[in-house]
């Protein structure tokens, strides 16, 4: 009877502890939070703090899940009803998730600390462009010493073309008319306004209206150019100044020899 009894609160004790917690479930949340924090240093890991803090938080979770499973595990060995052991296999099909999840957690660290490399790279390589004139993807342009340059491409030939030059209002400060060929047309601004009053150096933008000769209206592609006073990173993202703006060097289309 006392055999039947021992049995009995053992199974109890063990069923108790299983239903307190379960180490699959355990498991289960680990990975899941792991895997999220990984997946979230991947994506993060732009050379910036966010993907390290992401590694480095689901490094430390992962560890305390492990922990908790194993301390799981030893209770609920020590506790297993000797009628019904526990399956071994489960824990160690756990204990192989743990190491899938830790070995991606130091493969995301190992690619932040390749892309931080790589964004170091990229801003010494960008130092060569100073004192340049880059051609940007950008329709804003710097007045620079009563200058600003910019080109405009026409799909096909125009039969009118109107440029103007806005503020950063938004407020037209100059307007004429353009070239109606298809193609490139470089087109400088000097600086003054329709009065003749001179604007101040900073941003301004180059709007271009084209109409066809069937009356449709012409998308035409505006690029601005401008001398590269410096190289800026910036969370991973190497940026160029020019004048007062500061552009992505992903808007760089192209270097031209600065004309003294």
């Amino acid at each position: 009877m006392s055999t039947v009894a021992s049995l009995t609160a053992t199974a109890n004790a063990s069923n108790s502890v299983a239903n307190a917690v379960n180490p699959l479930g355990t498991l289960t949340s680990a990975i899941g939070t792991g895997s999220g924090s990984a997946t979230a240093a991947t994506g993060s890991s732009n050379g910036t703090q966010t993907g390290t803090g992401s590694t480095a938080s689901a490094s430390t979770t992962l560890g305390s899940n492990f922990n908790t499973f194993l301390t799981l595990l030893t209770t609920q060995l020590q506790n297993q009803d000797p009628l019904s052991p526990l399956d071994t296999n489960q824990f160690t099909q756990q204990l192989v998730e743990f190491s899938e999840v830790e070995q991606q957690i130091n493969t995301n660290s190992d690619l932040q600390s390749l892309l931080t490399l790589q964004g170091q790279a990229d801003l010494v390589s960008a130092q060569s462009l100073v004192g340049k004139t880059a051609e940007l993807n950008d329709a804003k342009g710097q007045l620079t010493n009563g200058t600003a340059q910019f080109s405009y491409t026409l799909p096909s030939a125009a039969a009118s073309t109107t440029v103007a030059i806005t503020n950063t209002q938004g407020s037209v400060l100059w307007s004429g008319k353009g070239e109606t060929g298809a193609g490139t047309h470089n087109f400088t601004w000097n600086g003054e306004d329709m009065n003749g009053d001179t604007q101040p150096d900073g941003t301004y933008t180059l709007q271009v209206q084209a109409t066809g000769a069937n009356g449709s209206s012409l998308t035409p592609t505006i690029d601005s150019y401008g001398v590269v006073n410096s190289v800026i990173s910036n969370n991973g993202t190497t940026s160029l100044s020019i004048g007062v703006g500061t552009y992505p060097i992903s808007e760089l289309i192209g270097m031209q020899a600065t004309q003294s």
